[in-house]
């Protein structure tokens, strides 16, 4: 249980993180969403290149960029701000 509030927070600051670089506005729900999809896709493309992270702010990095790139693609694919 603990695990998984740890794992929203997680995703709620990677998302909160990415919104801010990405210069976008959303709520906390969608940041979660943000921040866990992105953790999800950005540990995908750092395996394809050979880098796996490890620690706290190695995952935190993995997961803003992936969110960073989530948020990109769904502008491009819908038009958002």
């Amino acid at each position: 249980m603990i695990s998984f509030l740890l794992s929203i927070l997680y995703g709620a600051l990677a998302g909160w993180i990415s919104s801010r670089i990405m210069k976008t506005t959303s709520g906390t729900l969608r940041n979660i969403i943000t921040g866990i999809v992105g953790g999800m896709i950005g540990s995908f493309i750092f395996s394809l290149i050979g880098f796996y992270a490890h620690g706290f702010l190695a995952n935190l990095i993995v997961s803003v960029v992936g969110a960073c790139i989530f948020i990109y693609v769904g502008k491009k694919l819908f038009g958002g701000r």
